[in-house]
């Protein structure tokens, strides 16, 4: 299987990266944040969630956000929905699409929303239904399908049964999301093989967490199988509320110098990339958990102070 010559890098920072933060980040910052994305470059940006500000307080700003941003034609901006009632606020956002999520894990499905796997997708159909209906896109995420912290090991069957579930809703994507970050390169390559025989593999992403620092291992395992979607969040923001003290998704910075050094097309500004990374960090004071992007940062500053 040849490499991607080009890759669509899905960017998941605005909803993604942000919820789990505990202080509010305020709405302007947020519309910043994806403005400066889409100018970079991205053809996707994960935006905001239309969940109960109850469950993601975080995220209660998704209509204003959606209100505020300026939408660059060709660039996709998503949406998480959970229900019914999130799929019309994300339609009276004018979200151009919308993504659903099941676990490939029975324990993590019953421990976390309390029922099945099946049921939970189940859940889905009047959403995605309404979705078709109104020619909004939809994307399926399947959570833990490298690991999961109840069951660890999740069968590749598991993962395949979900993908088939999205599929027969009529998922135009689907991530294949290693949740933990336990994900290895075998594993992932084993993943993907399966789940391409049941979905088109152009139409598959993977979803890497960097919790054992596998995250770029797993890209270039994925790539390896012709897999041309990845999603990334610009500084690593985002920990992982399984793994206490844990990274959580794979640095965009990161992942565009892999990219790039491998010679793959992804149309991103990486230089403008490794400056919003600094802009968001500053300005919800975190660290900056992108390696690529600090070194690249250290390395601008350093000749602009020799130039003086």
């Amino acid at each position: 299987m040849a490499m991607p010559q080009a890759v669509k890098v899905v960017e998941v920072g605005p909803r993604d990266g942000l919820q789990n933060e505990k202080d509010f980040v305020p709405t302007a910052v947020k519309i910043e944040l994806v403005n400066r994305l889409s100018a970079a470059g991205f053809r996707n940006v994960e935006s905001a969630s239309f969940v109960s500000p109850k469950w993601v307080p975080q995220m209660a700003d998704g209509a204003d956000v959606m209100a505020g941003i300026e939408r660059r034609p060709g660039t996709i901006y998503s949406v998480l929905t959970p229900n019914l009632r999130g799929f019309e606020g994300a339609l009276a956002a004018r979200a151009d699409e919308i993504v659903i999520f099941g676990a490939a894990s029975e324990a993590f499905s019953q421990r976390n929303i309390n029922c099945s796997i099946a049921e939970s997708i189940a859940r889905f159909e009047p959403v995605a239904q309404a979705a078709r209906e109104h020619g909004v896109r939809i994307r399926g995420s399947v959570s833990c399908a490298l690991g999961c912290p109840y069951q660890g090991e999740v069968p590749v069957s598991s993962v395949i049964d979900v993908v088939e579930r999205f599929a027969a809703l009529g998922c135009d994507e689907i991530d294949i999301a290693d949740t933990i970050g336990v994900g290895t390169p075998r594993r992932t390559r084993e993943v993907f093989a399966a789940v391409t025989e049941v979905f088109p593999r152009e139409q598959l992403s993977g979803h890497f967490h960097d919790t054992y620092g596998q995250a770029l291992a797993n890209i270039y395992a994925a790539l390896l199988e012709g897999i041309e979607i990845f999603h990334a969040s610009v500084a690593g923001l985002g920990g992982c509320p399984y793994a206490k003290g844990a990274t959580g998704n794979v640095a965009t910075e990161d992942v565009l110098y892999l990219l790039q050094g491998l010679g793959i097309e992804t149309g991103i500004d990486l230089a403008q990339v490794v400056a919003i990374g600094d802009f968001i960090s500053t300005s919800i004071d975190k660290p900056n958990n992108s390696r690529a992007g600090k070194a690249l940062l250290a390395k601008a500053r350093s000749e602009q102070g020799s130039c003086v």
